[in-house]
């Protein structure tokens, strides 16, 4: 019996766009289904009826949420192919730590500053570069995060890079991380990453819409 593999997502989500590279990673064919914010569909409520929010992977009829949750099981379950999660149990640690730093501290500054009228962005600016800075000294002067390889931790940021140029634009500053923005240009070079990604522009449209609608310009 084939496998059955379905993604409910959203094109310009963040954290759809990490599910779309580890599927692609390991080569796994999948059905895509677009969903819509304000309108729900009903398998998606059906398949994440605690949270309802958008992105879910269907496996065989069993539903998994979370993206960073779903990338794990991405590795676990087609784990012959491009392993993402180091085997060291402490790379491990670490991979997960600052995955979650980048949830909790990198999505938290930029979704305040999108989301915030221009004279009340400061804070959200000064924070969002902190916490890039901090992510420039964890790479330090390696390829990628954790080394050689492309893994876990990539697949977890590398999502937020296509939306630097839509917090630069709406929070007008400029983002002083070279060392991301050199690392960023090394993963965009892998096809799992480059086909999976939304563009610039889509995410750039997709936050002045939002911000149309909440009437924050």
């Amino acid at each position: 019996m084939a496998e059955e593999v379905v993604l409910l997502d959203i094109h310009a989500s963040m954290f759809g766009m990490r599910v779309r590279i580890a599927l692609a990673e390991k080569g796994v064919k999948y059905v895509y289904k677009e969903e819509s914010i304000g309108n729900k569909s009903p398998l998606l409520l059906k398949n994440n009826p605690i949270h309802k929010q958008t992105l879910v992977l269907i496996h065989n009829g069993k539903p998994i949420c979370e993206s960073l949750n779903i990338v794990e099981y991405i590795d676990e379950f087609w784990k012959d192919k491009a392993p993402l999660l180091p085997s060291h149990p402490y790379h491990r640690a670490q991979a997960r730590f600052w995955a979650d730093f980048i949830d909790k501290k990198v999505q938290e500054a930029g979704s305040e500053l999108w989301a915030s009228k221009v004279d009340q962005q400061e804070k959200a600016r000064k924070e969002l570069k902190e916490r890039l800075k901090q992510l420039e000294e964890v790479l330090g002067d390696k390829p990628y995060f954790g080394g050689d390889s492309f893994g876990f931790l990539n697949v977890a940021l590398i999502p937020f890079h296509q939306c630097f140029y839509a917090y630069e634009t709406v929070g007008r500053f400029k983002l002083d991380c070279p060392k991301l923005i050199a690392w960023a240009k090394r993963c965009l070079q892998r096809e799992s990453v480059s086909t999976s990604l939304a563009s610039e522009k889509d995410i750039y449209e997709f936050i002045l819409d939002y911000r149309k609608t909440h009437g924050l310009d």
